[in-house]
């Protein structure tokens, strides 16, 4: 609990590397701002729907959702490799600690950071939500949704650690965090709908568990949504498909919906 402390002070206080866990977020809301909304919208299938925009908003944040519980954790671990670079890490081996509970430590304070991040990445994206006319989600929803949220951090943060592992300099890590915030942008859908690639890019992003936890996040944060803008239909609409989500395209999105009244499930 001291090293997890200590780690998680040592990132809040670095308000650059803060800065740069969250670029990839900044980033993706400023496409959106500027045309990838645009595009989406434009969609003949989502300009039937009456409430396409908040539809889109709801995407969006739930890929971010994903987004920031990886580059948040990887955040984390700027402190392991700083501890690397500047050889803290043999004070620590010469301590009477094994390397297990050193290891724990940094996992853990990734851990606790993506939480932290990534929660209020929620509650922003609640506020907004409501701001633009939609409502919160049920205490229900919100509570599998935190749920998810915390299983979703605890899994990035178990893939970076035996990424981050190799890295021994800081030039290094930023070069990898470059590449991974652009990377992810496509793995949760968010840059592209994942059915709009070609099949042997769908294999290999459900390769990637982050890809499924977008889904997941979509299902939830989506589903009052999917169900309001079908709420005129001839047919009973009880859930939007949205667990096979890393198959849709732009126009699945709007078009694909599940018919019968049987529970799709997660």
């Amino acid at each position: 609990m001291v090293l997890i402390k200590r780690n998680v002070k040592l990132f809040f206080r670095d308000k650059t590397a803060v800065f740069f866990s969250l670029l990839a977020v900044l980033i993706i809301i400023g496409l959106y701002a500027v045309f990838l909304g645009d595009v989406m919208l434009k969609d003949p299938d989502m300009a039937k729907l009456p409430n396409a925009k908040m539809i889109m908003y709801e995407w969006l944040f739930a890929g971010l959702l994903t987004v920031t519980s990886v580059t948040a954790s990887m955040g984390a671990f700027s402190i392991m490799v700083e501890d690397k670079s500047k050889k803290i890490i043999r004070d620590f081996n010469c301590a009477p600690i094994s390397g297990a509970k050193i290891t724990f430590g940094y996992i853990g304070s990734a851990f606790v950071v993506g939480t932290l991040v990534t929660t209020f990445t929620l509650l922003l994206a609640e506020i907004f939500i409501v701001m633009q006319g939609g409502e919160l989600l049920s205490p229900f929803n919100l509570l599998k949704t935190f749920l998810l949220l915390l299983l979703s951090v605890l899994a990035s943060s178990a893939l970076v650690t035996f990424l981050v592992g190799i890295f021994k300099t800081q030039s290094q890590f930023s070069g990898a965090s470059t590449i991974i915030g652009t990377l992810i942008g496509f793995i949760t859908g968010i840059y592209l709908p994942v059915g709009n690639l070609p099949d042997y890019a769908q294999v290999a992003v459900k390769c990637f568990p982050l890809s499924h936890s977008a889904a997941l996040f979509r299902g939830l944060l989506m589903d009052d949504s999917i169900d309001n803008a079908f709420a005129g239909a001839g047919f009973f609409v009880h859930r939007f498909k949205i667990v096979d989500s890393t198959h849709l395209s732009t126009h699945d999105l709007a078009a694909i919906i599940k018919y019968d009244t049987e529970s799709v499930g997660f």
